[in-house]
């Protein structure tokens, strides 16, 4: 299990805001794209993941408890601010500390 499976801090931390080309159907969607119905419209150029704009924030998308188990169920076509986020971003110690874990060491 990797360390991002028994987190979920990022998930439960940030807004996450994307182009709705994303969407499925979408021209730049992996797969078939973020679910329409996972999402909230913002602008004509951006849609949010819904639970990231809550407070606290919680993606709709995360299952499983952070800091002990947790999956992304949209996982193989989640958005790219998703895909680009990682244990090296200064946000993922921000995000953890927010939840209460313990920084991750830096390489």
């Amino acid at each position: 299990m990797s360390v991002c499976q028994t987190c979920g801090a990022c998930c439960a931390s940030f807004r996450v805001d994307f182009h709705p080309v994303e969407l499925a159907g979408g021209a730049f969607a992996w797969g078939q794209g973020v679910p329409v119905e996972m999402t909230v419209p913002v602008t004509p150029a951006i849609v949010r993941l819904c639970g990231t704009d809550a407070s606290p924030p919680r993606c709709v998308a995360l299952a499983g408890e952070v800091g002990v188990a947790v999956s992304c169920s949209i996982y193989d076509v989640r958005p790219s601010p998703c895909r680009e986020f990682d244990v090296e971003h200064a946000a993922c110690n921000r995000a953890r500390q927010r939840c209460g874990l313990a920084e991750l060491p830096r390489s």
